[in-house]
């Protein structure tokens, strides 16, 4: 399903004036797209819990920031540019899950401007490292098949769209998201620990071609 319910060809022709120097199609292009940026967040801090205690405006609001420092950016089409905003959004959470880690060590207080409620989230935060510590695992072996879970999982771009950012063909694109799924899913588990009724882990890695 399309995560983009504005005009493609609209959000391309922004991107495009805006990475040529328009800063007023900046303006409007957030103003088209904002909707569908509050959607990219919510997949970012969905995981499996349904009561995150990020702000998911503020995490829009932060990527807005980012953005906006990135008008030299050459992105040619929508899809270029939601796969950026997606993958800046994840950057920010882990930023904000690794200084909540480190304030809880000890040190010079952080001020973590991300959430509503600073009650425990422990659990969280290690769930948001956890994550990002698996794709960064998959993207030395792998870095297509990262990029792909960024564009798919987080960003809620198509497979057609996915393809186009990453310049691949459809057929790739689906078989890398097929074997991304499961040794993402795989290597979750195993860093939860086997259930009481599973066996350990023994299975090949699937992130290497083929």
């Amino acid at each position: 399903m399309d995560c983009t319910p504005a005009s493609g060809g609209e959000i391309t022709q922004l991107v495009e004036a805006w990475s040529a120097g328009d800063e007023a199609a900046f303006d409007r292009l957030i103003e088209l797209v904002y909707d569908d940026l509050h959607q990219i967040a919510h997949r970012h801090l969905r995981l499996d819990r349904p009561d995150h205690t990020i702000n998911t405006t503020a995490l829009v609001h932060e990527a807005y920031l980012r953005l906006a420092q990135h008008q030299d950016g050459v992105w040619r089409s929508r899809a270029q540019f939601f796969a950026f905003a997606s993958r800046a959004m994840r950057h920010i959470l882990i930023d904000y899950a690794r200084h909540r880690r480190a304030a809880k060590r000890g040190g010079t207080r952080i001020q973590v401007p991300l959430t509503e409620n600073m009650a425990a989230i422990d659990a969280e935060v290690a769930e948001l490292l956890a994550v990002d510590e698996a794709l960064e695992l998959m993207a030395q072996r792998n870095p297509r098949m990262a990029s792909v879970v960024e564009c798919r999982f987080f960003g809620g771009l198509s497979v057609a769209e996915t393809a186009e950012v990453l310049e691949a063909s459809v057929r790739t694109v689906e078989r890398e998201w097929t074997r991304a799924r499961a040794y993402l899913q795989r290597a979750l588990a195993e860093r939860r620990g086997p259930g009481p009724d599973e066996p350990g882990s023994g299975k090949a890695d699937d992130t290497q071609g083929g």
